[in-house]
């Protein structure tokens, strides 16, 4: 396959190009071929032998594809729903030359039964895609349904065990975080590692990921610390961290964690005397946190995130539709559909095919360059910030293709 050279586009071109997401390899064609059929592509007929769709739709195209989201769950799980669906919404209404497509929007109640229910019934009105759900053991109930039928997955998950050929995940996953971030320590003569992790379930996966990054980078891990979720334990494994960093063996740590607790981390660490620039502090894309940004223990410390210039546009057009900011799940919404509007723009018969899913070129969204892997799970090309005592600074920008090897 040809590669080809994408153009990196400014804060005011992002909604625009967003909304024509296509596979990198075709971007010199975006603007006239992914909004529409494109050279020898092919519309699909309506569909046949299908039931009538019922109940919530979106767009009139001929090309069917379900929603499934957890509109009547409770807490917060229905306003993740109702941005998901506004964004799905607003991502028809902006793709250049019309979307060939019909949403059927499905309630899986944020439950296993239903998402199964929910996966049956668009899958007997002739849904070729199901985007979403949102909950783990909701995309393994789907996918029970769904893989028999042939029926690809693109879900919400962050939960890599449901990943698997034709179950993709959109989501953000940690790998992501600890390949750029490690990646750019590494070329910044960072390579001697602590690693300070939660021992939780993201604390055990990024712990994987952390080291895979530093194998790929000609990084070293020196020492991992697993604290419990108390303050008490962040604090024993804080100071084990801080006589690692004091006796030089270490010119950087990692730790990834969200919220309150890096900042807690770093505060232990000052109270050892260890003061910004003498070692490196890394985290991931939990980071973009505003109490994170304000902690001035943590000044000079580098992490991964997406470029907030396409996420930006976006929320403001969301909110001009919608009259309110979107959680900043709803990107993933967008991003999917537009996805399914470009592919059966672009390739006809062979839109949803497994090859088409996980083109190695990958696809431009809202927060930039991602591309399905076989396994089911993703990667993501992102920026790096450094933190600075206010609003983080963009040092290395996010690329905005991938390089070409064997995964």
């Amino acid at each position: 396959m040809g590669w080809f050279r994408s153009e990196r586009l400014d804060a005011g071109k992002v909604g625009a190009f967003a909304s024509c997401v296509a596979a990198l390899g075709l971007l010199a064609a975006c603007a006239s071929t992914v909004g529409g059929p494109g050279v020898g592509a092919s519309v699909a007929p309506a569909v046949t032998g299908a039931q009538p769709a019922h109940g919530e739709t979106l767009g009139k195209g001929t090309v069917r594809v379900a929603l499934l989201v957890p509109a009547s769950a409770t807490g917060n799980a229905g306003v993740i729903a109702a941005n998901l669906k506004n964004a799905a919404d607003l991502a028809l209404r902006e793709f250049q030359g019309g979307a060939n497509l019909q949403i059927l929007v499905k309630d899986d109640r944020g439950t296993p039964e239903g998402a199964r229910e929910a996966a049956t019934e668009a899958i007997s009105q002739g849904a070729e895609l199901i985007i979403g759900p949102l909950f783990a053991q909701s995309v393994a109930a789907a996918a029970s349904v769904a893989r028999p039928a042939g029926v690809p997955i693109v879900a919400f998950s962050t939960d890599t065990s449901i990943a698997a050929r034709n179950v993709y995940l959109l989501s953000f996953l940690p790998q992501s975080d600890a390949d750029r971030i490690i990646s750019y320590a590494a070329s910044q003569g960072k390579r001697s590692i602590a690693a300070l992790l939660p021992d939780n379930g993201y604390g055990t996966v990024m712990e994987a990921a952390v080291q895979r990054a530093a194998t790929a980078n000609g990084a070293r891990i020196i020492t991992i610390e697993r604290y419990g979720l108390d303050r008490v334990a962040m604090q024993q494994k804080a100071e084990a961290i801080a006589a690692v960093i004091q006796s030089g063996q270490v010119d950087a740590v990692f730790m990834p964690d969200a919220g309150d607790a890096a900042p807690f981390l770093a505060q232990i660490f000052s109270a050892r005397g260890i003061r910004p620039g003498q070692v490196k502090f890394l985290g991931s894309g939990q980071w973009d946190d505003p109490r994170i940004a304000a902690e001035p223990t943590l000044r000079g410390g580098w992490y991964p995130a997406p470029d907030r210039a396409g996420y930006a546009a976006f929320a403001v057009r969301y909110q001009g539709v919608f009259g309110a900011p979107p959680l900043r799940t709803a990107s993933l919404g967008y991003d999917a559909t537009s996805l399914a509007a470009g592919l059966a723009a672009r390739y006809g018969d062979k839109r949803f095919t497994a090859d088409t899913l996980a083109n190695p070129n990958g696809f431009i969204g809202v927060d930039g360059a991602f591309r399905f892997l076989p396994d089911g799970t993703n990667q993501r090309q992102l920026a790096v910030y450094e933190l600075g005592g206010g609003t983080p600074v963009m040092i290395d920008r996010a690329p905005q293709t991938f390089a070409r090897t064997g995964t």
